[in-house]
């Protein structure tokens, strides 16, 4: 039942993971769901993942949280309409949707100010839903405002009303000894209607809905990055808006971002997320995190408290480090010196994300920073040319950052080298790559980057540098029509 549901949901027995993050249903979506449960109409499943059992410090074992792996958008819904809780904009700012209901045409619409006056309707049903005010109090507050309605016909439209807490919704529970793989896989092929969703989302997910390591305040801190890295007037928005976060460790570890105009590098949370754990963890598979997360231990298959707990220290420090100040901007500055002036020179993502990571490590194993820039460039450099995050990626990264922490990064990128930079790549690869059309060929690109990074002028000019015309082009299709 509905009403058993949000008891749940209250209780904290089944975590919401995205409940901190904006509301993106509208208003009138709010409104359809509770038409839609009123008339008897089917709504949908609710699918909800039993976390494993973990071993615990002293050996005990402990029932897993409830993951809510499909559904969050209705129930979500429900908590502000019927309990009238405050969901989160897209400025991070509380909102209260209040659904309107008018018992004399049993109709529902989202409050507003003209519905607010008009007595025949009642304004907000989550008092009356919640059980803040009783059914007769409603009743009579209202035939007192409309006393040409009989007042038995009103009780019984209200009783039909308040019967939404027990409509009954479809739970399917996936078992705390389901494979974590095929978890992840569920919730991706669930989800992948409307908005693909990747391990990613489901890692975010994961960490949103722990507190107790304080997976949630982790999982802001990813989110409002990624978004101040784009859009830097969210800052006043976060600021006034999100006094959690704002009075945690991490704000100012991001608050610096306010200031920040370079868009070379503007990571998104699944960006974050690769990097942290690649660098963090030294392995490149998505799914492994889920895992640690989960505090499986990979030798025994089992799940142990004292993993998951770790796990969440590691990812703390490694998010921390990915948003510092003086690591980022001193990679955007390695970038930079290598060429690559603007981000459309830069086609491959996992590649600049590998090249953070690999910035990040070799920091951790106590490089120089001479070697870390001169070896962070070659990398990326290398990455591009061969194409080496094009397939396979998280295979590729898992290797790599394994080799770079085993053996010596001068050795890796020799052996690198060697074998996908002969002699032959430059005489025939090369060339290949060179010989296409595509705007935005990423060979050719790094060509351009080779240019700015040298100096060099434009064509048949002595003042203009490459440079210069890249960070000022305007849309090449004004000057170079497609047709």
């Amino acid at each position: 039942m509905i009403s058993a549901l949000l008891t749940y949901v209250e209780n904290k027995e089944i975590a919401i993971p995205e409940i901190q993050r904006p509301f993106v249903w509208n208003a009138s979506k709010v409104r359809d769901l509770i038409d839609s449960l009123y008339r008897g109409y089917p709504v949908g499943y609710i699918v909800t993942w039993q976390n494993p059992d973990m071993k615990l410090k002293d050996g005990k074992s402990s029932s897993g949280k409830k993951i809510l792996i499909d559904g969050q958008q209705r129930i979500t819904a429900l908590t502000a309409a019927i309990l009238g809780k405050a969901v989160k904009n897209t400025e991070y700012e509380d909102v209260h949707i209040k659904i309107a209901f008018n018992p004399k045409e049993r109709k529902f619409e989202v409050s507003n100010p003209a519905i607010q006056k008009d007595v025949t309707w009642i304004s907000d049903i989550a008092p009356f839903l919640s059980g803040q005010k009783r059914l007769r109090e409603v009743r009579e507050e209202y035939c007192s405002s409309n006393p040409d309605l009989d007042q038995d016909e009103i009780e019984d439209v209200l009783e039909e009303l308040k019967a939404i807490k027990n409509r009954q919704v479809g739970v399917i529970q996936l078992n705390g000894s389901l494979d974590i793989d095929a978890v992840t896989s569920i919730f991706i092929r669930i989800n992948s209607q409307g908005v693909p969703l990747s391990q990613a989302d489901f890692v975010m997910s994961k960490i949103a809905a722990n507190e107790t390591y304080g997976g949630n305040l982790l999982r802001k801190c990813i989110d409002h990055f990624s978004h101040l890295s784009v859009k830097l007037e969210f800052f006043s928005s976060l600021k006034a808006n999100d006094k959690e976060f704002v009075d945690s460790e991490y704000f100012p570890a991001i608050a610096w971002l306010k200031n920040e105009n370079e868009d070379i590098y503007d990571p998104d949370y699944t960006d974050i997320i690769r990097v942290a754990f690649l660098y963090g963890f030294s392995r490149g598979k998505l799914g492994d995190l889920v895992s640690l997360l989960s505090g499986r231990n990979f030798e025994t298959r089992e799940f142990e408290q004292s993993i998951e707990e770790n796990t969440y220290k590691i990812l703390k420090v490694a998010v921390l480090d990915f948003v510092n100040e003086t690591n980022f901007k001193r990679f955007l500055m390695i970038i930079s010196s290598a060429g690559f002036c603007h981000s459309k020179l830069i086609t491959s993502d996992n590649a600049l994300n590998f090249a953070y990571a690999l910035y990040l490590k070799l920091r951790s194993l106590n490089y120089s920073p001479e070697k870390i820039e001169k070896f962070v460039r070659r990398w990326l450099v290398l990455s591009i040319l061969t194409s080496r995050y094009s397939g396979s990626a998280e295979t590729r990264f898992d290797s790599d950052i394994k080799a770079v922490e085993d053996c010596p990064i001068e050795e890796v990128l020799a052996d690198e080298e060697e074998v996908n930079l002969s002699e032959s790549f430059w005489s025939v690869a090369l060339p290949q790559k060179l010989r296409s059309s595509y705007a935005n060929n990423p060979v050719f690109n790094l060509f351009l980057a080779a240019q700015c990074k040298n100096g060099a002028r434009g064509f048949l000019s002595k003042d203009i540098l490459v440079k210069d015309l890249i960070e000022q082009r305007g849309d090449v299709h004004h000057v170079f029509p497609k047709e």
